[in-house]
């Protein structure tokens, strides 16, 4: 797949660049590539969950344990302690307790989600390469006049780079349908099926071909 490559101004540079990384076997089906970009997605956000939601059960509720009426005789339901889960401040039954949400992928299925994942931004035209450039300060402006040129302001945009750029980080994140994230601190699934446009910095193609060709 061949792409044209655009300057910092959004204009064409009369240059191309093709993608060249094997992609997934094709005795790989259409609905298991969709199945395993679902469980991936699952998973990382899975993970991203604290699951330290906790109630008090009958046993860690402070109270007496003092029987608070004979067991016959009264014309009432039978009734322990204070700490029964039938009154109000009692233990809860079957309450939330603190786990893992984590879900094991093996490493090929996240590697199989990602590289489905950037061949439909292909294929649907949904990728942009831009030059390398580097912001000599925080400009917001510079990033809001550059996303106007490619006629993509108001869509979800996800820019991928290989290098840290302070300045391209603080001026982006006043848009909130904008993120940048580094291909060094690994790419996700979420991250490229959210956004409806990947913009991806030239000097980043081999680091990403790497990764999605590295085994």
């Amino acid at each position: 797949m061949v792409i044209e490559i655009l300057n910092k101004n959004g204009l064409k540079t009369g240059r191309k660049i093709k993608f060249n990384y094997n992609f997934i076997s094709n005795n790989i089906n259409i609905k298991t590539k969709n199945h395993l970009i679902y469980l991936e997605i699952k998973r990382f956000l899975a993970a991203k969950r604290q699951g330290s939601h906790q109630t008090k059960s009958r046993s860690q509720i402070q109270g007496s344990n003092k029987k608070i009426q004979k067991q016959k005789g009264s014309g009432n339901a039978r009734k322990g302690d204070i700490k029964n889960p039938l009154f109000v401040g009692g233990g809860r039954i079957f309450g939330p307790v603190k786990r893992k949400y984590n879900l094991k992928l093996n490493k090929k299925i996240k590697k199989i989600a990602i590289k489905t994942l950037f061949y439909y931004k292909l294929i649907n035209k949904q990728i942009k390469i831009i030059e390398p450039f580097m912001l000599k300060t925080i400009s917001s402006k510079t990033i809001k006049k550059l996303l106007n040129k490619l006629n993509i302001f108001k869509k979800k945009i996800l820019i991928i780079t290989n290098k840290r750029d302070k300045n391209l980080y603080f001026s982006s994140r006043n848009f909130q349908n904008v993120k940048i994230i580094n291909i060094r601190n690994g790419i996700n699934s979420y991250d490229i099926a959210k956004a409806y446009y990947l913009i991806i910095k030239e000097n980043s193609i081999k680091y990403l071909e790497n990764m999605l060709n590295k085994r």
